[in-house]
This record gives C-alpha cells, structure tokens and sequence, in this order.
C-alpha cells in the first residue's frame, strides 16, 4: 500500500519505518548540530522520492522568468533540496574538523576514551550520569540522547579516562541516518575502548546485541577492545539469566545503573580493561604491512608515527590481543 493509498483509507498520515525514526529524531533534537543532522537525513531521504511526490505535477511549466521553458516543478525542487543538502554538508564538515580538534587535544593529554555505545533506550546516558555526576537527560523512550555528551572520570587507580556517551543504536539503522551522524558517530570510531550497554531485561535482548554489532561494523570499529554491560537486572524476575550472560560473555558485567548495583564490579571491570593504556609500547613495522598499521590505528591510540627507512616507528597504547599480535614487531627501550 502506498502512503498516499494509506492516508486517503485512513484518513491518517502515513509513516514508513524511516520517516518515523527521522520524525522521533526531529523532535529529540536540540542542538544546532543535531538540528542540522536531522535536516540533512531527511533530505537525504527525500531526494530520491521526489518524483513519485511530484508526478501529478510533472507537466511542463514553460514560461519567461525565474524558471527557464521547459522546466518541470520537479525539477526546480530537486535542485532546491540538493544545494540545501550541500550546504548542510559543508555546516557539518566544519562540526567534523572541530571534533578533531578535541580529540586531537584529548590525545596530548593521553587519556583513553571510552565510548559508551548500546540499542536505543539500554540506559547509557544512566550510567554515564550514575558514574560522572553528568546531568545527561535521561527519558524512558527512543532516541533521548542525540549529541554526545563528554564527561571525565578517574578510577580507584588513578586512571583518568573520558566517557562519551553516543546516540542509540536501532535495528537496521536507516542508512541515511549513519551518513548523516557521522560527525557524531566519529567518536565511537576514535574511541580507546567501547563500553557496550545491554538492556538485559528486554524481550529481544540477543537481536539488540547483534544490531548494535552491525552498526559497529558499518563505522568501521568493529574489533575494538569492548567492555559488555548488562543492564536493567533490577527489572529482571529471575536474576539466573544475569548469571547465564555474564558466562556466556566472559568479562562482561551485569549492573543496575538505576539503583547503582554492580557499579562496583564495573569499575573493576573498567580499571582492568584500561590498565594496558597505562602502558606505552614502541613498534617498528615494515611499511608494507599497511594492514598492521591501519588496525594499530583502528584499536589503539597512537602516540607518535614516523618513518625511518621503509619500517613504521609506532608510539602506542594498545589492548593486551593486540600487543600479543605485535610481539614480533616490539622495540624494547
């Protein structure tokens, strides 16, 4: 059935899937970044449409003036929206370089930073308020959080890492939406590690797990040093399937950022996970292992990078998997 056949039966707009997110998220949005976002998925989304939208006035609309003859109202649209879409797209390279430049200062620092990644409505910004004393809004309902929020929290250890909270996840995202939040997303790719929030108590728990996995991937991340929080075990009627998931996920953690259960255990969990970026390892790597070298860059957090020769002399914090792959290749100082 087609929107417009739904609408003229039910005498009620009609959304597909992806109108609704982008409508849910147009109302979630609330800073000018987020606005522009929205804005640009939407078109995005739009542009291919246009025709179908259109075809009840595709006549030819000749004429003298601002139109030139021949041209159809279709047209003078699709070139609207599309220099509307360029622009967007310039207003959110500039968002884009100005989030390298914060984390290009986060990096002289040296503190590793921790995405807090999860579905939609899992209870990251929860956790990240429980943890940070952030005041992140938090609401029972999708897409609360839109614009990352950027909290620092030091460990029993000492250890300062930077906890970024991200916009949930969905489902088979709509592409458009992945295209348009990259500016956000950059900082689930740049992250140290990944802090995966689970809603243990939902229904669906395997399949949110596996679309947050997906999503993941599309952002190239996938591989990265994760930390599996299982959330929500307050809700659960029987505190066994906590039990089961955590086994089944070793290192995982099972918690409730509602009452602060198991927060504990996750800072323990956390401190173990990080106390490898305590540490700065040196490599020399043939330049030819190009591969080698992107992943030190995808999983790791590169101090220093500079070439002598054909070999790669790499400055790195790197994960334990990663610093057991490069064991060959280590400089002792």
């Amino acid at each position: 059935m087609s929107g417009s056949t739904g609408e003229n039966l039910f005498a009620r707009k009609v959304l597909d899937r992806t109108q609704l997110i982008l409508d849910i998220f147009a109302q979630r949005a609330r800073s000018r970044e987020g606005r522009l976002q929205i804005e640009l998925a939407q078109l995005q989304y739009l542009l291919p449409r246009l025709t179908r939208m259109w075809h009840h006035l595709s006549r030819q609309t000749g004429g003298i003036g601002t139109r030139g003859p021949g041209e159809t109202q279709l047209e003078v649209d699709r070139r609207r929206v599309q220099e509307r879409i360029a622009r967007l797209e310039r207003d959110l390279e500039a968002v884009r370089k100005t989030r390298t430049i914060q984390r290009e200062s986060r990096k002289r620092h040296q503190w590793p930073v921790a995405a807090v990644v999860g579905y939609t409505n899992a209870g990251k910004s929860t956790l990240l308020n429980l943890l940070t004393g952030a005041d992140v809004v938090t609401e029972n309902k999708l897409f609360a959080t839109l614009d990352p929020t950027t909290r620092s929290f030091v460990l029993p250890n000492k250890q300062r890492v930077l906890l970024t909270d991200t916009v949930g996840f969905l489902r088979k995202l709509p592409h458009t939406l992945i295209e348009s939040f990259k500016a956000t997303l950059e900082e689930v790719s740049e992250a140290d590690l990944l802090i995966h929030i689970v809603d243990l108590s939902h229904p669906r728990v395997d399949e949110q797990m596996e679309a947050v996995d997906g999503v993941i991937k599309e952002l190239d991340a996938f591989g990265k040093q994760t930390l599996i929080v299982f959330n929500k075990i307050d809700n659960l009627p029987n505190r066994e399937l906590a039990e089961s998931y955590t086994k089944r996920f070793p290192g995982s953690v099972a918690i409730s950022a509602r009452t602060g259960e198991g927060v504990n255990k996750l800072v323990g969990a956390l401190e173990n996970a990080l106390s490898s970026w305590r540490l700065r390892s040196r490599f020399r790597i043939p330049s030819n292992e190009s591969a080698l070298i992107a992943e030190i860059h995808r999983v790791g957090h590169v101090v220093e990078l500079r070439y002598e020769g054909s070999d790669a002399v790499i400055v790195a914090h790197v994960p334990p998997h990663l610093e057991q792959k490069l064991a060959d290749y280590a400089v002792r100082d």
